[in-house]
């Protein structure tokens, strides 16, 4: 039986997919694994460099963008999740703009293993310039939660337990933790935990579908860990920048996690609040995403002109 399946969607980020790719295949360690690439219609030839420098890879090249969780599932599915006891023991969900340490997939695995009653765990991940990607640890965004990120408290407070629950900051970054959720930048999941809860949710596109697995996970009876013992450096928003985009998808997957989770136990007159607002910057975000794409339009209406 296979240690660990791994599945990194790709969407335009061929150079860092094969650097991300070559620190896989360097790894070292008593365990067995198997990658699957799903590339998400890219257009910068990701796909044919997987084919053809990494064909020990599975590849499904899909013929349009399907979003982070539709293209994960997919990959999940060749490898035999949800359903198939003896898909790979565990699943790890990896963005292509992270590079891992050479015994780093070894170390998570034993952690799991010694860790009998973890469904999810993440490691400590880095950007570029050392400092710790806060995402890797987090709180559910539930209305307080978020409240207390959003006003700005959760900056203003960063070592407050109260105000910097959401990404945590009030913790040691280099002591192992039992936490709400980690990223899918680096996501091992237990086999028995996906086949309790089933896979990803494809209602959200980008963002969200990491926090609402180990919601869906923790409310199964697993624990979450963060474990610092293993550092992966990621290149945080490689494929998505920050542009207007992903900004809509990023509201848009808040208000579905809210409906799901928190809506049905929250008192009307702050339902409504809550809705508003997120309606309100959902709006503002789309705004912008309308004018940069009539900004661009005019940019390249110019250079015509110019030529």
């Amino acid at each position: 039986m296979t240690d660990l399946g791994i599945v990194i969607v790709n969407y335009n980020t061929r150079d860092l997919l094969r650097t991300c790719l070559q620190t896989v295949s360097a790894s070292r360690g008593d365990f067995t694994f198997e990658v699957c690439v799903v590339d998400n219609c890219s257009s910068d030839g990701s796909a044919e460099m997987v084919a053809a420098e990494f064909p020990q890879v599975h590849r499904i090249v899909n013929a349009e963008n399907r979003g982070y969780p539709a293209a994960n599932n997919q990959g999940l599915r060749l490898m035999g999740y949800p359903d198939d006891p003896q898909a790979p023991r565990y699943a790890l969900l990896l963005n292509p703009d992270t590079e891992l340490p050479p015994d780093g997939l070894a170390k998570m695995l034993a952690f799991m293993d010694a860790h009998p009653e973890a469904g999810v765990a993440g490691p400590k991940l880095v950007r570029q310039d050392g400092s710790l990607d806060l995402a890797c640890r987090r709180s559910f965004p539930s209305p307080e939660v978020s409240f207390y990120r959003f006003s700005g408290l959760a900056r203003l407070f960063p070592k407050s337990p109260r105000f910097g629950r959401y990404n945590m900051t009030y913790l040691d970054p280099d002591v192992m933790t039992e936490v709400d959720a980690v990223v899918g930048a680096f996501m091992m999941v237990r086999r028995e935990a996906i086949a309790q809860v089933g896979l990803m949710d494809e209602g959200f596109f980008m963002y969200g579908e990491d926090l609402d697995w180990c919601y869906r996970i923790k409310a199964a009876g697993w624990k979450v860990y963060y474990n610092p013992e293993v550092t992966v450096l990621h290149i945080k928003r490689a494929a998505s920048g920050r542009n207007a985009r992903a900004q809509v998808e990023f509201w848009r997957a808040m208000d579905h996690f809210y409906r799901k989770h928190y809506a049905a136990q929250t008192p009307w007159p702050l339902h409504v609040l809550i809705l508003a607002a997120i309606w309100g910057r959902t709006m503002l975000e789309r705004w912008r995403w309308r004018l940069a794409g009539v900004v661009a339009g005019s940019r390249k209406q110019v250079g015509r002109w110019r030529v």
